[in-house]
């Protein structure tokens, strides 16, 4: 007698609590003006946590798991949003705003907040222990900053560091001993934040990769780039609130030039002959 045998197949279940994220997620990627993924990295979870609150009322915060927000933006209809599914990486978070991306992007920047360095750190810029008193009394501290060739001298009681002193350079790694010292000295060369990575507008359903925010120096470009506006304006003479008492004055100064050409031509009689 032959025996049936049945083949059971497994179906997989996908957890309610996964869909209702999706779910929660492709509503804001559909309904939100902005959406804006951010490096988190290296950020301790206390300051996360501040960011987020001060992020209230212009952003909606998210940490999901990158499957999960893949499976919400391969639901959308948009083609041009899947592009940020690029640009999701380790570290990342979400903001959902109605705010411009590139106002929110430079809103960030400026609430990242000084940060102490840390052991094997890789410093931004030189890192420089400034001359100076400190609050460090004779002690321990004497072989510490002499370890990282910091000359020093007692004043009052207290250490004081005759002259300045790199003890980082740029693109090195930061030594334990410079990461105690500079915490000691209250000395913070990084900057903690949200780091814009890149955005999609969903109103002009445009994607932007790569962004790189640098508030200080778009505004000296801003200055240089109007430095050299303004006298090019007034030389082809046109005429705005900026240029309008430089032109009255460069007609003055042609009036004045012509004015002089004049009395310097003699006067011809009705004979054609001149006086």
């Amino acid at each position: 007698m032959k025996s049936k045998t049945t083949t059971k197949t497994k179906t997989s279940k996908i957890p309610e609590k996964k869909k209702k994220a999706v779910s929660e997620l492709s509503k804001l990627i559909q309904e939100k003006k902005t959406i804006l993924v951010v490096s988190i990295k290296n950020i301790p979870g206390s300051q996360f946590q501040e960011i987020v609150k001060k992020l209230r009322g212009k952003a909606i915060v998210k940490v999901p798991k990158k499957n999960l927000i893949i499976k919400a933006l391969d639901s959308s209809k948009e083609e041009e949003i899947k592009k940020v599914k690029e640009s999701i990486t380790q570290d990342f978070a979400l903001l959902f705003s109605d705010l411009d991306s590139f106002e929110l992007a430079i809103d960030l920047v400026r609430k990242k907040s000084p940060s102490k360095a840390k052991a094997g750190q890789i410093a931004p810029e030189d890192i420089e222990i400034p001359a100076g008193p400190t609050d460090l009394v004779p002690g321990p501290a004497i072989s510490e900053l002499g370890a990282l060739g910091i000359q020093i001298q007692i004043e009052g009681g207290k250490i004081t560091i005759k002259s300045p002193k790199v003890v980082a350079k740029k693109g090195e790694k930061i030594s334990q001993g410079a990461a105690d010292m500079m915490g000691k000295l209250d000395i913070k060369p990084f900057s903690i934040g949200f780091i814009p990575v890149a955005a999609f507008d969903n109103t002009l359903k445009k994607f932007y990769p790569n962004i790189d925010i640098d508030p200080d120096k778009t505004l000296e470009e801003f200055k240089e780039a109007y430095s050299k506006a303004l006298p090019f304006a007034v030389n082809i003479g046109y005429a705005t609130p900026e240029t309008i008492t430089f032109l009255i004055g460069k007609a003055g100064m042609h009036e004045k030039a012509i004015n002089a050409l004049l009395s310097q031509t003699p006067e011809i009689n009705s004979t054609g002959e001149g006086n």
